[in-house]
């Protein structure tokens, strides 16, 4: 299961801009999230769900009573930023700024940004990989991370209209001392702004800058694919599409930005049919849900792009000779 699943990349630098900026020790945090002595040496760190939320969930601990998620919009600048936010300091607007961070989110990891705007404002949604729900922490540093890059652009203290985190943080008094805005419960990570806000000129903006970094971005995004086979790119987009019941021949095609005929035709050249694919991802991650999570049925089928549980059932049948219910029960015992 962990292949289908794109990794996080950690920003080295940040972190240890970062980690000097709260006073704690790299090896403290290292050695308590149970991760390598050398792991902040270079660049960049890629790592798997597990390790990335060890990351935060670790330093978290560390802070003591300050909330995390505001310490972090605090140390936010332009200087520590990674190439991606770094460009969307360089936009118009936050509206500009979140379109452009929604088309290279894969960059930072395989949590997703959907932008929707609306007549009287815009609604930013942080969706997590299926499966892999983050700590209580990370969706309140995205929540952050939104609202302090809206002030630092355009030097005015922004007040989102909404926040919407799927667990209440730790310390919500603080946040919402921060936000300046009060937080909901609910099933998503969703911060709205105002169209004032969303449209309030960035002083920080940059055209220029923005055409030196784009080529690079799209270069990156690139490199992501590397050498990739279309299957490999089909596996992927699936893993991302099925949960929110898109993943048909017409949704895959549409996301990679080809016809359905060239889709048919390429895989074919590649010896693999799109049906075959979609079975032996949704068998892998049936598999992973069955033994790693407390989902029901339901929601397993759900989540795999099925109508009903009982073609789940069945497909998973027809893929293992077992049922599911069959399967968690080894997995238990």
């Amino acid at each position: 299961m962990s292949t289908l699943v794109a990794p996080y990349r950690l920003s080295l630098p940040f972190v240890r801009v970062l980690l000097a900026d709260l006073g704690v020790r790299p090896a403290d945090l290292l050695d308590a999230a149970g991760l390598p002595g050398d792991l902040l040496n270079g660049e960049e760190a890629v790592l798997p769900a597990r390790q990335y939320y060890a990351v935060f969930e670790t330093l978290d601990q560390l802070v003591g009573d300050r909330d995390l998620a505001v310490a972090i919009a605090d140390k936010l600048s332009p200087e520590v930023f990674d190439p991606p936010i770094f460009a969307a300091m360089c936009s118009a607007n936050l509206h500009v700024a979140s379109e452009r961070i929604a088309v290279h989110k894969r960059l930072l990891g395989p949590l997703r940004l959907y932008v929707t705007p609306d007549a009287d404002g815009v609604n930013l949604e942080i969706t997590w990989p299926a499966g892999h729900p983050p700590p209580a922490v990370l969706p309140v540093v995205e929540a952050a991370f939104w609202v302090a890059l809206a002030r630092i652009g355009t030097r005015t203290r922004v007040v989102p209209q909404r926040v919407v985190l799927p667990q209440m943080p730790r310390n919500v008094a603080a946040v919402e001392d921060w936000l300046c805005a009060r937080v909901e419960r609910g099933d998503t990570t969703l911060i709205r702004f105002s169209r004032l806000d969303a449209t309030r000129p960035f002083l920080t903006a940059n055209a220029g800058m923005w055409d030196f970094f784009e080529p690079e971005l799209r270069r990156r995004l690139d490199d992501l694919a590397g050498d990739a086979t279309l299957g490999a790119k089909v596996r992927a987009t699936l893993v991302e599409l099925l949960p929110a019941g898109t993943g048909s021949t017409l949704g895959v095609a549409s996301h990679l930005g080809i016809s359905t005929r060239t889709l048919q035709r390429r895989l074919g050249g590649e010896g693999v049919t799109f049906q075959e694919l979609l079975a032996e991802v949704r068998e892998g991650l049936a598999r992973h849900y069955l033994t790693q999570s407390a989902l029901s049925l339901t929601e397993i089928a759900f989540l795999l792009g099925y109508d009903d549980p009982n073609s789940f059932h069945r497909a998973f049948n027809r893929w293992t000779g077992r049922t599911p219910l069959g399967v968690r029960e080894t997995a238990a015992g």
